[in-house]
């Protein structure tokens, strides 16, 4: 099986899965959630070698193991690929903790790895929800590969598998993701950030007129930037603080804490100077789940 043919088989699962298990397909896509709608068990510990496991109904299944050592997004991409097991109704099957880009294409991937791994893109970024996003970030069209990041904030996704989907929905040619692909996600994080040296592991959600009433789902050390001029923060829940690149300058960015809760969330509220109707927003706090489903934040 090639991989065009993965993701027609994991495109129509994807639908089929939204549709059953209640997934509003315009938005960002609560995958532990789904796992529990879906009847699998959820269970979450520290692996040194796997992404995580899936137990088919044969082997007391269904039921999923996810490494909880992985960061938010990368644990949130092994959730959707078990998923996809669970729903192509495959066998029993662990997954080795190997970056996907390392193997993307070179033909080592067994059948049922790469419809699993293709549903998770569908299953994640679903046409609408990657619409909607394109709509509010460059106007339906990406024309630099920070688009492409910031799509990948608002989906909860990695930068690389949000690149490679744009191509399998036709709306970014395979020549320029080729190009993007390559660029450390890193540097886009940087230059989001006007340039600033970020905290390690930090991702970059910007914020914009567009940002009305959104939710923001971001993991502490996570940094919300300003793309308004004369905006500031005006209004910042617990748990959010204003960030600054040498400990005394005031920016226009507030960086998230350990005292966001998991699941807890924050109302964010951005104000122009001089004064007018400020911008609402809403922080989550997303962070890798542990232990069994029943403990998982909503």
């Amino acid at each position: 099986m090639n991989w065009a043919l993965a993701h027609r088989i994991a495109s129509i699962a994807a639908v089929q899965a939204h549709r059953d298990l209640g997934i509003d397909r315009t938005r960002y896509v609560h995958v532990h959630q789904a796992l529990g709608v879906a009847g699998v068990v959820g269970m979450a510990q520290p692996m040194p070698r796997l992404f995580g496991v899936y137990f088919s109904p044969a082997d007391q299944g269904p039921a999923v193991l996810l490494n909880a050592s992985l960061n938010a997004v990368t644990q949130r991409h092994t959730a959707a690929h078990e998923l996809g097991h669970h729903r192509l109704g495959h066998r029993t099957a662990a997954d080795e903790e190997i970056n996907p880009a390392l193997r993307w294409g070179n033909g080592s991937w067994p059948e049922e790895e790469k419809t699993a791994e293709a549903f998770a893109a569908w299953f994640l970024m679903p046409l609408p929800a990657v619409r909607a996003a394109l709509d509010r970030i460059c106007d339906g069209r990406p024309s630099r590969p920070e688009h492409v990041y910031r799509v990948a904030r608002e989906l909860g996704t990695s930068y690389a598998g949000t690149v490679r989907h744009l191509v399998n929905l036709r709306l970014l040619d395979a020549g320029r993701a080729g190009q993007w692909a390559k660029i450390p996600p890193a540097g886009l994080r940087g230059s989001l950030a006007g340039g600033a040296s970020l905290p390690a592991q930090a991702q970059v959600h910007v914020v914009t007129a567009a940002s009305e009433g959104q939710t923001v789902y971001a993991d502490a050390g996570d940094v919300l930037v300003l793309h308004l001029d004369h905006h500031v923060f005006d209004v910042l829940p617990e748990g959010l603080k204003p960030w600054t690149i040498d400990g005394a300058t005031p920016l226009a960015s507030a960086v998230v804490t350990e005292e966001l809760q998991p699941g807890e969330q924050g109302l964010v509220e951005i104000a122009a100077v001089p004064n007018s109707h400020p911008i609402r927003l809403t922080v989550v706090r997303e962070a890798p789940r542990a232990g069994v489903y029943d403990t998982w934040p909503a």
